[in-house]
């Protein structure tokens, strides 16, 4: 019952915890929406250069592990005197980080669209980029909300590597709560790991109410 207690009594520090969680979450998952949706529009541009670019971007951040895109952002950026928060250097590396997979879930998506339509935009005379935003976009973002989802909840659990880089969010405040009282590591885990699952839960639940909206007729 005292290890009860502990988390009880701590119940407040670790939900602040979370709500910075969910911000670094939020935030990261914004600016990785946008990103991976401009790198997914170069790796399917007409042009090489840009092709090249988005092809190695992609590349390179889904190979680098999130460990070491935060000890670069965290440490380097003050290194190199760009005055940043940990926060925000926290959400950079989030978000360069997860937008090459929303770059390649979207990419998915334009391919699925059928050419047929690009074609007729063409031809009345529409660019690349106007094609791209009013016909293909739409839609391939309705065929990929599924794997858009499977990004945003690892994204949410990404935030946690953020805890070894003093980021005060849920894990970092859950080893905290662990170190004064190691009797009640369990329901102190079982506490932050029921919250994650609140999260995951209203993600899966808000693309799932996303997909009933805007579901594709096949």
């Amino acid at each position: 019952m005292s290890a009860l207690r502990v988390l009880i009594d701590n119940l407040d520090f670790l939900i602040s915890g979370f709500r910075l969680t969910l911000r670094l979450a939020v935030v990261s998952a914004v600016g990785a929406l946008l990103l991976g949706t401009l790198i997914a529009a170069m790796r399917v541009s007409p042009v090489p250069a840009l092709r090249t670019a988005g092809t190695a971007y992609v590349t390179l951040a889904r190979n680098t592990p999130l460990t070491l895109m935060f000890a670069i952002l965290v440490f380097g950026l003050p290194e190199l005197g760009v005055p940043a928060s940990f926060f925000v250097r926290a959400v950079l590396a989030l978000t360069l980080y997860t937008a090459a997979f929303v770059a390649e879930s979207v990419r998915s998506g334009i391919n699925a669209v059928q050419a047929g339509q690009a074609e007729a935009a063409r031809a009345i005379g529409m660019t690349f980029g106007q094609t791209l935003r009013l016909v293909v976009l739409p839609q391939a973002f309705r065929s990929v909300l599924p794997p858009l989802a499977s990004v945003f909840i690892a994204l949410i659990k990404n935030t946690s590597v953020a805890a070894g880089f003093g980021i005060t969010e849920a894990v970092f405040r859950m080893g905290g709560v662990v170190r004064d009282a190691p009797t009640a590591v369990i329901p102190v885990f079982i506490g932050v790991a029921f919250g994650y699952i609140i999260l995951v839960a209203i993600i899966a639940f808000f693309f799932r109410f996303l997909e009933s909206r805007l579901a594709v007729a096949r």
